[in-house]
């Protein structure tokens, strides 16, 4: 394949955007195969593992999330437990401010008001989030003493009805979200006083280990989007290599081979451990997922609906 010139067309769409990216280079091509894997894992009916980070929900990207859950796009569900805070704080009515990276933040200590990137929250979300969490443990205390994380947030994704919580939209396509850090935020510190006064009252997350190792088997044909590093790949991709290997893989990332990180690994270096299988089509895209992402799902999304093959939930 040649490169070729890119050129722009009056009423231009992201997909014809996209699709002309595979001749310009650098990370343009990356972007424009990853929207072909994932185009390849819908049309194979493989099963897809979506998997992102806490930050990532803190954006705007939440309810895209939250949409992609709606159409079907992907099967499994993997993140950090900010995210699932940060999900039930814009749920429940909590708004988050578009700040700078550069700042004050002793002074933004002393307003209440916490910093992720560019991206504000303030401690009275926090607050609420107790108060609302609270009567919520009461209630699947009442209902059973010991729970799977997953089953867990199944539960609490039913109590939202905000169609764009990825908890409400996961729970109601009956599409498990995995979170096997989640003591790693307030939410497992309210778990830990919780516990404090119920003993009895139990978060399984070895159990849950289970579920995920459990939601595919080595015979079917398994695709992974990776949004970033973390737990949250780290814990679909081992789930992959225990069933075989997954025959798709998209990563996205800010992070570099070179680290050795799980952040920074690359789809080539999975095939190393048997995460994805030697002959898999694989795309990593080194870039901001909040530009990275949108432009390649949204590629895939338009030629699946042209091709008939959108589920809407």
């Amino acid at each position: 394949m040649q490169v070729k010139d890119f050129q722009w067309t009056p009423g231009m769409t992201v997909s014809e955007l996209v699709s002309q990216y595979h001749q310009v280079g650098y990370q343009s091509v990356e972007l424009a195969r990853a929207a072909d894997v994932i185009i390849k894992m819908k049309k194979e009916n493989a099963k897809i593992y979506l998997t992102f980070t806490s930050n990532m929900v803190t954006s705007g990207l939440r309810g895209f999330f939250a949409q992609l859950i709606k159409l079907k796009m992907a099967q499994v569900i993997v993140t950090t437990v900010g995210g699932i805070e940060e999900d039930i704080m814009k749920s429940t009515g909590e708004t988050f401010s578009v700040g700078r990276f550069g700042h004050d933040d002793v002074e933004l200590h002393e307003q209440g008001i916490n910093r992720v990137g560019n991206l504000l929250i303030k401690n009275e979300s926090y607050m609420n989030f107790e108060d609302w969490i609270t009567p919520v443990l009461d209630k699947l205390y009442e209902k059973q003493k010991r729970w799977a994380v997953s089953e867990m947030l199944k539960e609490i994704g039913l109590m939202l009805e905000d169609e764009n919580s990825l908890l409400y939209q996961a729970a109601k396509n009956d599409i498990p979200i995995f979170c096997p850090a989640v003591t790693d935020g307030a939410f497992g510190f309210h778990l830990y006083l919780y516990q404090q006064k119920h003993p009895d009252f139990i978060v399984d997350v070895v159990k849950d280990f289970g579920n995920i190792l459990f939601s595919s088997s080595y015979d079917e044909k398994k695709a992974v989007i990776a949004l970033g590093g973390s737990i949250s790949k780290h814990h679909a991709i081992l789930c992959t290599l225990l069933n075989g290997g997954a025959e798709y893989a998209v990563y996205m990332t800010t992070a570099h081979k070179t680290s050795g990180s799980m952040s920074g690994a690359t789809t080539d270096e999975a095939k190393s451990w048997g995460k994805v299988k030697d002959d898999s089509d694989v795309a990593t895209v080194i870039g901001d997922v909040t530009i990275m992402f949108p432009l390649a799902m949204i590629r895939a999304l338009e030629e699946l609906r042209k091709e008939g093959l959108l589920q809407d939930g």
